[in-house]
């Protein structure tokens, strides 16, 4: 080879590395400084417990501080809206229930994919079951005497649950578009809330997330278990029916809690929260603690969690379709 073709042949490689440098330059570093974890409920209930469980692997794992706060209200549905408005780069999520994706759109009477388009599924965390719970306001001694009551007072029967748009409160509306009875509507703005009215008899039934407390109150007497929302029944309340047992099996739904990130945050940061959010449920830790509080550790796929949303909203809005007062 010449010495000519040769120096050229250095000139044109230099010259191109300007452009190779810019092809493959490095994605920007993530995380660069703490990560905002909105819980969408209040303080005190089984999602802020949970959230706050999952908030030491996932700091532990990203190497920055995951830090707690909580945005309540609606359901759940102003805490995923402060999140749709955060910058999209990875440093701020949400830990929510899945209803204010796919219920609250339809009971507020908006567009029915608008809030889903609004944040990025990023992992789902635990399914949740739900109790049906007697307060001291309550005289009856079963589920069966909940729905004799409304049939012979309409209205009179006072059900409280942690707020509208809830997954309790769809267990409400399905028991009432079943049963065909009038039961009043008490929303509260979350489980904490809600809890400390029930020991007090302010209405008669309760549904909520199960959580330890509850199941505290229960074993004490003071809360007396009606039914529970799963698909088997609780090894803590085996005596306790499930509502498909009951013959309420649309009612039969639990919660199914998850990740969430602003929309159009970079999807490798996603997938990479994804795999931390797997990891830690895989954990002892974590896992025995989602077990031991009844709670089902629920790891998958953005995929898979993405999917999971669609069905349930899909089912929503069927019986939307079916009942369109059945939330009123």
């Amino acid at each position: 080879m010449s010495a000519s073709l040769h120096r050229r042949r250095l000139l044109a490689a230099a010259l191109a590395l300007p452009a190779l440098g810019s092809a493959g330059a490095a994605a920007p570093a993530w995380p660069v400084r703490p990560i905002r974890l909105f819980v969408v409920y209040p303080a005190g209930g089984v999602s802020d417990l949970m959230a706050r469980a999952l908030a030491d692997p996932l700091a532990e794992r990203l190497g920055v501080p995951v830090l707690v706060e909580h945005r309540p209200g609606a359901g759940g549905s102003v805490g995923i809206d402060l999140l749709a408005r955060s910058a999209p780069d990875g440093h701020t999520l949400a830990f929510s229930a899945i209803s204010p994706l796919t219920l609250s759109p339809l009971i507020e009477r908006l567009g029915q994919a608008d809030r889903l388009r609004s944040v990025d599924p990023v992992g789902s965390v635990m399914r949740t079951p739900v109790l049906v719970v007697a307060t001291p306001a309550f005289q009856g001694a079963g589920f069966h005497d909940l729905l004799l009551q409304a049939r012979a007072a309409p209205g009179a029967l006072r059900w409280a649950t942690s707020g509208v748009a809830t997954t309790g409160h769809l267990v409400l509306a399905q028991v009432r578009a079943l049963a065909g009875v009038e039961i009043t509507h008490v929303p509260y703005q979350g489980g904490g809330p809600q809890l400390n009215d029930a020991l007090g008899g302010q209405f008669e039934i309760l549904s909520s997330n199960v959580a330890a407390q509850q199941l505290r109150y229960i074993e004490q007497g003071r809360l007396r278990a009606l039914a529970v929302g799963s698909p088997t029944r609780l090894s803590a309340l085996p005596n306790v029916p499930t509502l498909a047992e009951l013959g309420f099996e649309p009612a039969n739904r639990d919660s199914l809690f998850g990740i969430f990130a602003p929309p159009d945050t970079p999807r490798r940061i996603v997938r990479r929260i994804n795999i931390e959010i797997n990891r830690a449920l895989a954990g002892a830790g974590l896992r025995e603690r989602l077990l031991q509080s009844h709670n089902l550790p629920a790891p998958g796929s953005i995929d898979a969690f993405t999917n999971e949303i669609e069905l349930d909203r899909q089912r929503n809005v069927a019986l939307v379709e079916r009942d369109p007062h059945a939330f009123d």
